[in-house]
C-alpha cells in the first residue's frame, strides 16, 4: 500500500506522467464555504471535522457549524434525521461559518430537500446518487427526481455514485457491502480534499489512530479516501479545483478548538492558576457533555469528575467540594439550570466559590437540545428565589471560552460567590483557531484560606461572614480547621459571626451586602469599534452574536454607511462605561437569541431606546440578514 506522502504528494505527477489525467484549472480564491450533509448515519459531522482539521493545519482562518438532530437515531432517510456540517474557510480571518455555502455535498435526497435553499445559484452540488431512490425520494416528498429532471438546472451539478464506486474499491478487502457503504463519507472527504488542494498525510493518520485496534477497517476506510481523491484527479466531471491561501494570522502556537473543549481546558488551567484542586460535579445533557467528557482525562491535573443520578446532587456534590476547599464546577444547560436554582442559591447564601457552566439550549423544557440559543440569560440573572445575585460571563466565539473560564473562576474565588459562565450550542461545538498562550502569560488567581480566629472583638473566635473591606468576601475556611468552626446551610446567618438569625435589619445588611460585592466586581469598560468617528447607529451584542454583528459592520460599512460595533462579555455586572456608550448613540440595536432579554435589561437600567432584533431558529444569525437590519436602522427605517 503506498504511504501517505506518495498519496498526498507523488501522485498526481506519476499519474500525469502516465498519460491517465487531465490537467485540471486551478483557481485561487480567498473563502469558501462547504456544508457536508447527509443522514445522521453518514458520518457527516466526522466528515466536517476532518476537513477542518486539514484546514486548519494549512494555516487557513475558520469557522464551523455542526447541526444535527436531536434524536440518536432518526429514521434513515428522513428529513428530521438530516446531519449537516458547515465549515468556512479563508485567507483572511473570518467571523462567522458563513451564510451560505458555495458546495453543497448532498449524500441522499432528505439532504437536498433539507439544504438546497441554502445553496445560490450557480454555485456546486456534489450528489450521491445510488441514494436517489424510488423509496428514498417518496420519504420526503419529491414527486420527480430532482437528478432527472430540470429543477436542479441552476446549480453545478456533479453525480457521483459514492456508495457503488467505493464498494468497488473496497471489493479486494473482503467487506460486506455493507459496511463498505459506511465508508462513502470518506471518499466524499477525499474529493473534497483533492477539490481543495488539501492535504492527505493527516486525514491518513488520523484513521489508523482512530482505528489503532481495527486496523483492516482503518485501511478500508483509507482507501475509501485516497478513491474519492483519485476520482477527482481521474474524471472529467471537475475541470477546476481551487486554492486558498494560508490566512495572515499573528505569530503564534495554533490548534483548532471546540468551545466546549476551551471550556475544559479554562477550567484545568484555572484550577492550576488558584493552586486547587478542582471537582466537577454534573449529569450529563446536551450540548454540555463534552466537558465532563475532556474534564474526566485530566485526573493527572488534579481534576476529580463526578456523573451524579441527577442535575440536583450534581452541583450539590460541586459545592460540597467547594466548602471542602476545592474549585467546585458544575456543568449544565438550561433545563439543568432550573433543577439546580435551589442549590445556586444556596451557595450565594454560603458566599462560596463555584462555577456554572451554562451551555444554553433551544427551550424551554426539553426544546430544542442540539439546537443553540441565548434565553438563559434572564434565568441566570434572576433565576432563583429571593434576591440571590450571581456574575455572569459569556464569551463571544469558542477560542474565548478558555479565557472566559479563568476569569469566571477567577471571580468566584477572590469574591466568594457562585458564577454563571453562558456558552451556547453554536460556541460549544463550533470551532476555531486558538492562539495557545504561554502559561508564563496567564494570571495569578490563587487565594488564602482561613488560618486563625478573626474576630475584631479580641474573644479568640472565628467570624465567618466578617468581610474583606475592598471586595466583600468572606473568608474561606476549610473544615478541620482547628478553631475555625462554623454553620453553614440556607438560613440567614448574622453579619460577621454566622450564628443563625431572623433579625429582620439583618437580613436586609446581609441581601444589600451581597448585592453591592457583585455591584464592586472590577470587569473591564466595553470597547468600541468605530472606524469612522461619526456612526450614529450602535449595534450591541452579547456571547456567540460577535461573529454574525461583526461580519454584518463590515458588509454595511463596505456599502458606505457607518456603524458602530460593541459586545459585552460581563452581563453582571455590566461594564461601567455601558450607560455613557450607549448615550452618545442616536440608535442602538441589539440583536440576541431570543426575545429581547438583554434589550430589556438594557432599557430597565439605562433607560434607553433600544430597538430589538430576535431569533430563535435554533441557528445563528447570518451576516447577510443583520446587514439587511442595521442597514434599515442607519436609514431610519426599523421599527421599535
Amino acid at each position: 500500500m503506498s504511504t501517505d506522502t506518495e498519496v498526498g504528494a507523488d501522485l498526481p505527477d506519476r499519474l500525469v506522467a502516465h498519460g491517465e489525467i487531465r490537467q485540471t484549472e486551478v483557481r485561487q480564491t480567498h473563502r469558501v464555504v462547504i456544508r457536508f450533509a447527509g443522514d445522521s448515519g453518514d458520518g457527516m459531522q466526522l466528515t466536517g471535522d476532518r476537513f477542518t482539521s486539514e484546514a486548519a493545519a494549512f494555516g487557513n482562518d475558520l469557522a464551523t457549524l455542526p447541526n444535527f438532530p436531536a434524536e440518536i437515531r432518526a429514521p434513515a432517510g428522513t428529513l428530521p434525521g438530516v446531519s449537516s456540517f458547515q465549515l468556512h474557510f479563508a485567507d483572511y480571518d473570518i467571523l462567522t461559518p458563513g451564510d451560505r455555502p458555495d458546495v453543497l455535498v448532498a449524500m441522499n435526497p432528505a439532504a437536498l430537500k433539507a439544504n438546497l435553499k441554502d445553496l445560490p445559484h450557480g454555485q456546486v452540488l456534489i450528489v450521491n446518487t445510488d441514494e436517489f431512490t424510488k423509496r428514498n425520494l417518496a420519504k420526503v416528498g419529491y414527486e420527480s427526481n430532482p437528478l432527472e429532471d430540470d429543477s436542479l438546472e441552476p446549480y453545478q451539478v456533479h453525480q457521483v455514485a459514492m456508495a457503488t464506486i467505493t464498494r468497488t474499491a473496497l471489493e479486494p478487502t473482503g467487506m460486506s457491502k455493507k459496511d463498505a457503504e459506511r465508508a462513502k463519507n470518506m471518499f466524499a472527504l477525499g474529493l473534497l480534499s483533492w477539490m481543495y488542494h488539501r492535504g492527505t498525510e493527516g486525514t491518513e493518520q488520523f484513521l489508523r489512530e482512530k482505528f489503532a485496534k481495527k486496523p483492516d477497517l482503518a485501511e478500508a476506510n483509507i482507501l475509501a479516501f485516497r478513491t474519492g481523491w483519485n476520482y477527482g484527479e481521474t474524471t472529467e466531471s471537475f475541470a477546476v479545483t481551487y486554492e486558498v491561501a494560508p490566512a495572515a494570522l499573528p505569530t503564534g502556537t495554533y490548534r483548532q478548538i471546540t468551545g466546549n473543549l476551551a471550556l475544559a481546558y479554562g477550567v484545568v488551567a484555572a484550577g492550576q492558576l488558584a493552586k486547587l484542586p478542582v471537582f466537577l460535579g454534573t449529569y450529563p445533557i446536551t450540548p454540555a457533555s463534552d466537558v465532563l467528557h475532556e474534564l474526566s482525562k485530566h485526573k493527572g491535573m488534579g481534576v476529580t469528575t463526578f456523573q451524579a443520578e441527577d442535575e440536583i446532587a450534581g452541583i450539590g456534590a460541586a459545592l460540597g467540594a467547594s466548602f471542602g476547599g476545592a474549585l467546585g464546577v458544575t456543568s449544565t444547560s438550561g433545563p439543568g439550570v432550573a433543577l439546580k436554582s435551589e442549590t445556586i442559591g444556596l451557595a450565594v447564601a454560603l458566599e462560596l466559590p463555584l462555577l456554572i457552566l451554562d451551555v444554553q439550549r433551544g427551550g424551554p423544557s426539553t426544546g430544542l437540545p442540539t439546537k443553540t440559543e441565548q434565553a438563559d440569560l434572564l434565568q441566570a440573572m434572576y433565576g432563583r428565589n429571593g434576591e440571590a445575585p450571581v456574575p455572569i460571563i459569556a464569551p463571544a466565539s469558542p477560542s474565548e471560552c478558555f479565557a472566559a473560564a479563568i476569569e469566571a473562576a477567577h471571580i468566584a474565588i477572590k469574591y466568594r460567590t457562585p458564577v454563571f459562565l453562558l456558552s451556547d450550542g453554536a460556541i460549544a461545538n463550533g470551532s476555531e483557531p486558538w492562539n495557545v498562550p504561554d502559561v508564563a502569560d496567564l494570571p495569578d488567581i490563587s487565594t488564602t484560606f482561613a488560618t486563625e480566629a478573626n474576630a475584631p472583638d479580641g474573644s479568640g473566635e472565628f467570624w465567618p461572614y466578617l468581610r474583606d473591606d475592598d471586595t466583600l468576601a468572606r473568608p474561606w475556611a476549610v473544615p478541620g480547621t482547628a478553631g475555625l468552626e462554623h454553620r453553614i446551610g440556607g438560613l440567614e446567618k448574622a453579619d460577621g459571626r454566622g450564628s443563625i438569625s431572623y433579625d429582620g435589619d439583618n437580613h436586609d445588611r446581609m441581601v444589600r451586602l451581597r448585592q453591592a460585592k457583585i455591584d464592586g466586581i472590577t470587569v473591564d469598560d466595553v470597547t468600541v469599534d468605530d472606524p469612522s468617528g461619526e456612526a450614529e447607529v450602535l449595534v450591541l451584542g452579547w456571547g456567540s452574536t460577535f461573529g454574525p454583528i461583526g461580519a454584518a459592520c463590515r458588509r454595511v460599512r463596505a456599502a458606505g454607511m457607518n456603524v458602530a460595533q460593541a459586545h459585552v462579555r460581563s452581563m453582571n455586572p455590566l461594564p461601567g462605561n455601558l450607560g455613557d456608550v450607549l448615550a452618545r448613540y442616536r440608535r442602538v440595536v441589539v440583536p440576541e437569541m431570543n426575545l429581547g432579554q438583554f434589550a430589556m435589561m438594557l432599557r430597565a437600567k439605562y433607560l434607553v431606546d433600544v430597538r430589538s432584533y430576535t431569533k430563535v431558529a435554533g441557528l445563528p444569525f447570518q451576516a447577510e440578514e443583520l446587514a439587511g437590519v442595521l442597514t434599515d436602522a442607519v436609514k431610519g427605517d426599523l421599527p421599535a
